[in-house]
């Protein structure tokens, strides 16, 4: 672009004081925001929580799921035929060993009864009867009024009519039997089902069947154990480090599908004796406190099975815990010394950790970290290794306990400046 001339000296000069003004403004502009970025203050130190691990005493276990079944089981039927007369109880109600469930008409039983009686009296009277005459026909026989034809028969008249009677008496007893099974009644208390017949209805001796009558405490909870977990079992009862739930009970925790927490307690007391070869589990079943009525048989559940024996162990927050591509570490906060500055820092470090189970919201570490060392337990997704923080204290259940005093920070930009400044002087 060409500039057209300018002759007139006074306009030249006022063009050089505009050129002269416009410089001076820019690089007064520049040396302002020089000014301020050197003024800004460094970034504060990201603010997190730190908790302390803790030891306690701890059994392992593993967490199965099992299901429920009924200790006793009983299926209600009628020992003998007949129609059904009256049915005694609620459906799913609460029952007692021995309490009268349905009665089947007795009517013809009875009759069987009276009839089984009046034979039982008629061979009696007739059994008494050959007894007096047998006595008398021994009475006469020496003296050979009777011959020993007669005496023989006799006595063979009245050993049958001995079986006779004694046949009679059994009908008769057959017959009460019968008028008694026309209650039927549980051998068991429990909880009862529907009825599965009703009032009117014609009853098969020992196929219809009733109802059924199920026990809910105690009650059982099957479960299966992997190979590897039945391997560790057998290890350590071969070693002695726990005994056979032959020998003992071991206790177990159970759990429905509805609560976190294992607030049941139980028992194992049988292992089976062969692992399934389709599953590659062994069956155990462990015998349930059921005092509340809580559980019924077919409900699953989960159960943690004690894995070898009590010992310490070092336990952390869940939360503190992260996973990089499958393995797990914790970040925690070390004072360190800056070099430059000779002020104490809190940084963070980062700890790869082999991790253990699960204990009410606590992780073990079996190894990677240190008891006494401070693992951030909130405010992971802020911070990095080596990255400076200011940390507070909290305790196992994540609140405020104290606050450590936060690191001294280094001085900033501008007062080392000044510093440098006034020392030059």
């Amino acid at each position: 672009m060409q500039f057209p001339l300018i002759s007139d000296a006074r306009s030249r000069s006022r063009i050089w004081t505009c050129l002269a003004l416009l410089t001076g403004s820019v690089a007064l502009g520049l040396s302002g925001c020089k000014q301020e970025v050197a003024q800004k203050p460094p970034a504060k130190p990201a603010e997190v929580m730190v908790s302390v691990p803790v030891e306690e005493t701890v059994t392992e276990f593993e967490e199965v799921t099992g299901r429920t079944w009924a200790v006793n089981t009983i299926e209600i039927r009628s020992r003998v035929s007949g129609y059904l007369n009256k049915v005694y109880f609620r459906d799913g109600s609460e029952i007692k060993a021995g309490e009268l469930l349905f009665e089947i008409d007795r009517r013809p039983f009875q009759a069987e009864l009276d009839k089984a009686v009046a034979a039982v009296k008629q061979g009696e009277a007739h059994l008494e009867r050959l007894v007096r005459q047998e006595q008398r026909m021994k009475k006469l026989l020496p003296t050979k009024s009777i011959t020993m034809d007669e005496f023989e028969a006799i006595t063979f008249e009245r050993a049958e009519a001995e079986a006779t009677l004694n046949a009679s008496r059994a009908a008769e007893e057959a017959a009460q039997l019968n008028l008694n099974y026309t209650q039927v009644t549980s051998k068991i208390s429990g909880t009862i089902g529907r009825r599965l017949i009703d009032e009117g209805n014609l009853v098969k001796a020992d196929e219809t069947l009733l109802a059924t009558v199920v026990s809910l405490n105690p009650i059982y909870a099957y479960f299966d154990l992997d190979e590897r977990t039945y391997l560790r079992l057998r290890r350590l009862i071969q070693q002695g480090t726990i005994k056979s739930p032959q020998d003992i009970d071991w206790p177990v925790k159970v759990a429905v599908a509805d609560d976190p927490e294992f607030a049941m307690d139980g028992v194992i007391r049988f292992i089976d004796n062969q692992l399934d070869g389709s599953t590659g589990t062994l069956r155990g079943r462990a015998l349930v406190h059921n005092h509340d009525g809580l559980l019924s048989p077919g409900l699953f559940v989960r159960l943690r099975v004690p894995i070898g024996a009590e010992h310490k162990a070092i336990l952390v927050r869940e939360e503190a815990l992260g996973s990089d591509q499958g393995q797990r570490f914790v970040y925690v906060v070390e004072t360190v010394k800056n070099k430059e500055t000779g002020l104490e820092e809190e940084v963070v470090a980062y700890r790869r950790v082999q991790i253990g189970m699960l204990i009410g919201g606590r992780r073990v570490i079996e190894s990677g970290l240190k008891l006494n060392e401070r693992v951030i337990v909130t405010g992971l997704q802020r911070v990095r290794p080596g990255a400076k923080v200011q940390a507070k204290m909290v305790d196992k259940d994540g609140k405020l306990i104290a606050q450590v005093a936060p690191a001294a920070q280094a001085p900033t930009p501008q007062k080392t400046a000044e510093a440098t400044h006034g020392s030059g002087k």
